[in-house]
C-alpha cells in the first residue's frame, strides 16, 4: 500500500515540537520546530503522521533545514525521519542528517558525522560516541537551506538509507536495535536549533 501524505498540520500530531503550514519557494510546506527538552538531543521530538501503522516498506521524504537565530553553536540543522514509533512515543527508530557537517564543512572529523541512525531510548549518538561505535554514522553530501531527499528501505531488522536519489545507500544498519517485529508511526524528526521544512512525504507499506 502506497500513501502520499498531505503536507498540512491536520495530518500530523506533534511530539515535543510545533508545526505550522507555511510557504517556501512559492509552494506549501510544513514547518516543524523542536519545542520542549531544548537542552537535550536525540529525544522524541517529531511530528508524526496520523493513522499510519508502519512495519516494512519504504519512506521517502523531501526536507530542508535552516538554523534558528538562537541556535546553539553545536546545532547542525538536524532533520530526518522517525519510524516504528509506539503509541506512547517512548520507543522508535530514527535516521537523520546534519547538513552543517556536509560539503561546506572544513573539519574532517565533523564531516564523518553527516548522517546518523539512532534507536530511542538508549541508543543515541551520545551512546555510540561514548563507546566509540562508528557503524551508525556516515558522511553525506548535503548542506543547509537546500532540499534533501531521504529514503529509508526497511525490511524486518535491516534498514538502508539513501540520500538525494543515490543508487547506493549512504548507511546500512543490518540489525536495528528494536529488532524486526515492531510496528508503529512514521514522523518527521527535528532537533536542537533547527527549523525543518517538509514538502513531500510518501510511505509504502509492504505488510
Amino acid at each position: 500500500m502506497e500513501r502520499q501524505i498531505e503536507i498540512t498540520t491536520d495530518q500530523f500530531t506533534t511530539v515535543h515540537t510545533s508545526a505550522e503550514n507555511a510557504v517556501l519557494d512559492q509552494a506549501p510546506v510544513l514547518r516543524v520546530v523542536k519545542k520542549d527538552k531544548i537542552n537535550r538531543y536525540d529525544e522524541n521530538t517529531y511530528a508524526k503522521v496520523n493513522g499510519l501503522l508502519f512495519h516494512n516498506g519504504t519512506i521517502e521524504v523531501k526536507l530542508l533545514s535552516r538554523l534558528l537565530p538562537d541556535a546553539p553553536d553545536f546545532a547542525r540543522g538536524f532533520i530526518g525521519i522517525v519510524y516504528r514509533a509506539n503509541e506512547k512515543d517512548s520507543e522508535f527508530e530514527s535516521f537523520y542528517v546534519r547538513p552543517t557537517n556536509g560539503r561546506g564543512c572544513a573539519d574532517p572529523v565533523r564531516k564523518t558525522h553527516g548522517c546518523q541512525y539512532f534507536s530511542y531510548p538508549g541508543y543515541t549518538f551520545d551512546y555510540f560516541r561514548e563507546y566509540q561505535i562508528t557503524d551508525y554514522e556516515a558522511p553525506a553530501d548535503i548542506a543547509l537551506d537546500e532540499w534533501i531527499t531521504l529514503k529509508a528501505v526497511i525490511e524486518d531488522e535491516r534498514a538502508e538509507f539513501y540520500i538525494n536519489g543515490a543508487d547506493r545507500p549512504v548507511l546500512v544498519v543490518p540489525a536495528m536495535k528494536h529488532g524486526k517485529g515492531r510496528h508503529g508511526s512514521v514522523g518527521i524528526f527535528v532537533d536542537i536549533g533547527t527549523e525543518a521544512f517538509v514538502s513531500d512525504l510518501k510511505v509504502t507499506c509492504r505488510d
